[in-house]
């Protein structure tokens, strides 16, 4: 019998290697390092980085306003949260993948339980394993990173899981991601950091501000996620504020939200964080409000491409606050 294949699925398999070039998976030469490659795919890097820079910036910017100093101790503390972290990170996202495998045939097709590089056992095993070890370390460092960790898988959990599944609804959906981002991430690692290297939980204003930029950040983020997800949702009745608004309607809430989050940070570096260098803070938010708005022009929200390269643009953003934010901190001294 002719094997028959529908109009989407067909389409979905001829851009898959495309649509992973894309995300910035490369498929490996040697074929013993194809099963390292498929985890690195499940674990969704751009997530995995903007995980491992906020534990390090958190750790940076603890140190700096504690006047503290860099010591083998905390660095190891600080190992101690990445592991946690990074585990807790591929356990949330493989459990969404374990239960929307046929939504990512359409959607995702380069992911390795959609592309059958991994079976469902196998991804059970590594979800299980990945939340076990996430648990582990961090109720072996402390009450804070062990808080931290549980509210965050906790929310995942229910974002991806029957019968609760709130990634069903679009303002639920979003709420799971920026709480957990925006608010738990931020407020508890650095509690966890403070209460380790002066004794006492200390939320000062520069974390407070920094909190409250990734907050509606990662807003941006959660509503515009499902923007290159079209086709998939629709089928699986997936609502999101895509389907509801538009991708015209998302794009530019997206893109108000961030514009928004640099015009407040110009503000607090004029009128409240003005004890660090101040030029320096505020001019980079500048430059990368004008590239914002000079990369979104280029945006054919026609293109499937170019929808998630603008989509991986904002994350590039979401890094670069990580990585800058400390280092305000330390030209203040």
């Amino acid at each position: 019998m002719e094997r028959t294949w529908s109009p989407i699925l067909t389409k979905s398999y001829i851009n898959s290697r495309k649509y992973a070039i894309f995300y910035g998976y490369r498929k490996p030469n040697s074929i013993l390092m194809n099963w390292t490659y498929s985890l690195w795919k499940f674990s969704r890097p751009h997530t995995i980085i903007g995980t491992s820079l906020s534990v390090v910036a958190l750790y940076a910017l603890a140190i700096a306003t504690t006047n503290s100093t860099i010591t083998w101790l905390n660095l190891e503390q600080m190992l101690a949260v990445w592991i946690a972290c990074l585990s807790g990170n591929v356990y949330i996202v493989g459990l969404n993948q374990l239960w929307d495998v046929a939504i990512d045939k359409i959607n995702k097709p380069h992911l390795p339980l959609a592309a059958g590089e991994f079976s469902l056992q196998q991804g059970r095993w590594i979800v299980g394993v990945a939340g076990i070890l996430a648990i582990t370390v961090a109720g072996l460092s402390g009450m804070w990173l062990l808080a931290t960790v549980a509210v965050s898988l906790a929310i995942g959990t229910a974002y991806s899981l029957p019968p609760i599944r709130l990634k069903q609804f679009p303002f639920l959906a979003a709420f799971c991601i920026f709480t957990v981002r925006g608010i738990v991430v931020n407020l508890g690692l650095f509690s966890h950091f403070s209460q380790k290297l002066i004794g006492q939980e200390s939320l000062n204003p520069y974390v407070w501000t920094l909190t409250l930029f990734i907050l509606l950040f990662t807003v941006a983020i959660a509503i515009f996620k499902d923007v290159p997800d079209l086709e998939g949702d629709k089928i699986y009745n997936i609502n999101t504020f895509t389907l509801i608004l538009g991708k015209s309607a998302v794009f530019n809430i997206s893109r108000g939200v961030i514009t928004f989050c640099y015009m407040g940070m110009v503000y607090a570096g004029i009128f409240w964080l003005n004890s660090f260098n101040s030029d320096f803070f505020i001019s980079y938010h500048l430059i990368l409000l004008g590239l914002l708005w000079w990369r979104s022009q280029k945006v054919d929200l026609e293109q499937k491409r170019a929808i998630a390269n603008f989509y991986q643009f904002i994350w590039k953003l979401f890094f670069l606050e990580y990585l800058l934010f400390p280092v305000a901190c330390f030209l203040r001294y």
